[in-house]
């Protein structure tokens, strides 16, 4: 039986995921972005799309040209070395384009984990990363285990556990790890909701069906409205009203690891979108060898699977399955995409003389 999601897929049209990939790198190359950047930015956009997150994936197009018409985007130029201490890296990313930035210090960290066992890459101020699942591949094919931590001190739109003003935003956390199988991929906000959740639903005029925010007053809503109001509620944290203080101390992990330690978080003014951005790797070979690793890991694995399905699911799975299923599916019959994203895209490239491709299933 298909689930609400897979039922939506199936209605949607379906596109070529190198033919959104190119549409994508003209659109951004017509902007002024330089070729590199540009087909960094559109193969994040168009992965992050075939994971499965359409908040993170190409929606994110429209908004990127405009930070590059509005100059809230750079695109000449490289980031600059802060310190350099062998295995420990940090740039400033001077608002270049993120998914550039973060591809490059993920190869970066590969290169001096490769010698060192451990390798940490913090990028301050950087322009929007898109979505976290886009780089973790890259680590664990090459037997890393990756995690990454972003934060945007730009921004807050979340409360700190009894509070009612906003101190965080929702501060993701992504971990990338290497099985004898596929890899177990988490890619999860520290809150009960990211922004772009909340700014999706606000648009479509709907309300959470349980309470994932709180007004000025601390009282739990399912509003989206309340982050826009003359004066804003916030998100909770993971936890919510019973168990937030747990989501809370993971935010503020984030903050810590991310804005904290690369030098540029909350304690100076950022504007824009200023991603603060930690990528860390750890070499399996380097600790206690490749083969111990993983057979502790599948041993995980195995147990994880072999824990007896709860009514009404079918098997118990790892974070990350249903995102490589998904991408899988979108690289042999192509991305489903909902029509609002459509006719942005068609707009889009009319606008630059363009054509929509047509969609799989039309041709």
């Amino acid at each position: 039986m298909l689930s609400d999601n897979q039922k939506v897929n199936v209605m949607r049209k379906r596109y070529d995921m190198q033919v959104l990939a190119a549409l994508s790198y003209a659109l951004l190359s017509r902007a002024g972005m330089p070729d590199d950047k540009a087909r960094a930015v559109a193969d994040v956009l168009v992965r992050g799309e075939g994971f499965g997150s359409p908040t993170h994936g190409l929606a994110l197009l429209p908004a990127y040209l405009r930070e590059i018409h509005q100059g809230g985007m750079n695109l000449e130029g490289e980031p600059r070395v802060i310190q350099d201490f062998a295995a420990c890296l940090t740039w400033d990313g001077n608002k270049l384009p993120g998914p550039w930035l973060v591809q490059r210090a993920v190869s970066e960290a590969i290169a001096r984990a490769e010698r060192y066992g451990t390798a940490t890459v913090c990028v301050q101020n950087s322009h929007h990363a898109a979505c976290l699942s886009a780089y973790l591949q890259a680590a664990t094919e090459r037997g890393f285990i990756i995690f990454i931590s972003l934060t945007d001190p730009g921004h807050r739109s979340v409360a700190p556990f009894g509070g009612t003003g906003a101190v965080l935003t929702s501060n993701p956390i992504a971990l990338g790890a290497p099985t004898s199988g596929d890899p177990i991929l988490i890619d999860m906000a520290t809150s009960l909701a990211t922004n772009a959740i909340v700014a999706r639903k606000q648009a479509a005029g709907e309300h959470f069906s349980t309470p994932i925010l709180q007004d000025a007053q601390g009282q739990p809503s399912g509003d989206p409205s309340l982050l826009t109001g003359d004066t804003p509620g916030t998100i909770l944290p993971l936890g919510g009203t019973d168990a937030g203080h747990k989501g809370y101390a993971l935010g503020l992990m984030v903050e810590i690891l991310s804005g904290c330690l690369g030098g540029r978080g909350r304690g100076e003014v950022n504007e824009g979108w200023s991603a603060a951005i930690t990528i860390t790797l750890h070499s399996p070979a380097a600790m206690a060898g490749n083969d111990a690793y993983l057979k502790q890991i599948d041993a995980l694995v195995q147990a994880c699977h072999d824990s007896p399905p709860k009514p009404g699911i079918k098997r118990v799975r790892l974070p990350g399955e249903r995102g490589l299923a998904t991408l899988a599916e979108g690289q042999r019959n192509g991305v489903p995409l909902s029509e609002s994203l459509i006719e942005t895209l068609s707009q889009l490239a009319a606008e630059q003389g363009l054509s929509m491709p047509l969609p799989i299933t039309s041709r």
